[in-house]
């Protein structure tokens, strides 16, 4: 009869797999933990089990290592002293080297610079990640201009463009890069073991909605909309979970919701890294962005959760839920048109319950995290041919 391993067994045999792994460098900003830093946190966990080995350099370090869920895979710190700082491409090269990464993979243009410096000195492939398109990131023209120029340039070397959604190919395409220089791997969040019945809300509802606070998010519409709600005698309140990329912006919405009278109707969370524990507090979840979105985590978190997603049409948010069946689509900057479009549900006019069972499995077959780490590692595997891919059991 065969015993079973002990710990240290255990822990050596986990080992010998993870120095078979094929060793991927994900090069990321790390500043903040959001969108796409959930992303590449989920890559790291779901990668290994389709044969690669996820690793992080960070140039700008910060939440991104206290706040991620996975504790698999290294963290580098390697900052930047400014958006210019091309010589980290040479350390990042070395790095590349003496670790033996086979593949440099980058995620923000800041990162791309010195991805794809380094991955050439290093002579092994290059991929980017497209998590929302760089020309409508944000409200600042110069901005956006600016860093799409530094994108293009930057991964006109890179063997494959990831985008997290066929309108951000699209854009990317428009942007002049190749068909065959594209692919399309939607985000995807984990699946929860056990989502909570919930009933029908009856009398209060809780709207809430989950960001990292900045304008191009449209958090003034949906203040705005809650407003015209409460005055109609609707009895909404909000759960805003997140923290503001500036104290300039916060004090604007703090402003705002004086003006609005809405100060008792609000609570504010800030960040957390239990948002599913959020989402149990949640009648409805209301995402108003304006634009830049690629293919929002946090609307596949909802669904995930079994809350029902209110969302603005921006980029991506359509090819995961379908109006009027798996979530309700708002016309974005309309704080009108997003009250209606909540009312309805309050009043019953579109189906709660059905919403809520569609979303669950619309979830559970196209946006896992697994289908996003195995749609990423197909992208691996076609710029690194190897003759005998590790894959574990998934």
């Amino acid at each position: 009869m065969l015993s079973p391993p002990n710990e240290q067994q255990e822990t050596d045999n986990t080992e010998s797999t993870r120095r078979s792994l094929a060793k991927v460098a994900h090069v990321i900003n790390g500043e903040f933990y959001s969108g796409a830093e959930r992303v590449q946190d989920l890559l790291g966990k779901c990668l290994p089990q389709f044969g690669y080995d996820v690793s992080f350099v960070c140039v700008k370090p910060g939440q991104f290592a206290q706040a991620r869920s996975a504790s698999v895979g290294a963290i580098y710190d390697m900052p930047m002293r400014h958006r210019f700082d091309l010589w980290q491409s040479k350390a990042l090269a070395d790095l590349v080297k003496k670790e033996q990464f086979q593949i440099v993979h980058a995620h923000t243009p800041r990162t791309a610079m010195i991805g794809m410096g380094a991955a050439y000195l290093a002579n092994v492939p290059f991929i980017y990640h497209v998590h929302s398109p760089t020309s409508r990131d944000s409200t600042n023209r110069w901005r956006n201009w600016f860093n799409q120029r530094i994108e293009q340039v930057s991964v006109a070397r890179a063997n494959k463009l990831i985008c997290v959604s066929n309108s951000l190919a699209a854009h990317m395409k428009s942007m002049g890069v190749a068909d065959n220089r594209l692919a399309v791997v939607h985000n995807g969040v984990p699946q929860l073991a056990n989502v909570p019945e919930r009933e029908l809300p009856v009398g209060n509802w809780t709207l809430g909605t989950v960001a990292l606070f900045r304008p191009r998010k449209g958090l003034e519409v949906l203040l705005e909309a809650i407003a015209e709600l409460r005055q109609a005698g609707q009895p909404v309140c909000l759960r805003a979970v997140g923290r503001f990329e500036t104290v300039d912006y916060e004090q604007k919405i703090q402003e705002l919701v004086a003006k609005l009278n809405l100060a008792g109707a609000i609570e504010w969370v800030g960040f957390t890294q239990d948002v599913n524990a959020e989402f149990a507090k949640m009648d409805l979840f209301v995402l108003p962005s304006l634009f830049g979105e690629g293919l929002p985590m946090v609307v596949l978190e909802a669904m995930a959760a079994g809350v029902p997603v209110m969302a603005t049409d921006v980029e991506g948010v359509t090819e995961a839920i379908v109006d009027g069946e798996s979530g309700m689509i708002a016309k974005p900057n309309d704080a009108q048109n997003l009250a209606q479009k909540i009312e309805a549900v309050l009043i019953g006019k579109v189906d709660w319950r059905e919403i809520r069972r569609n979303a669950l499995a619309r979830h559970a077959e196209s946006f896992s995290d697994v289908a996003m780490a195995r749609g990423v590692a197909t992208v691996y595997d076609e710029v690194l041919p190897r003759s005998t891919p590790v894959r574990m059991a998934e």
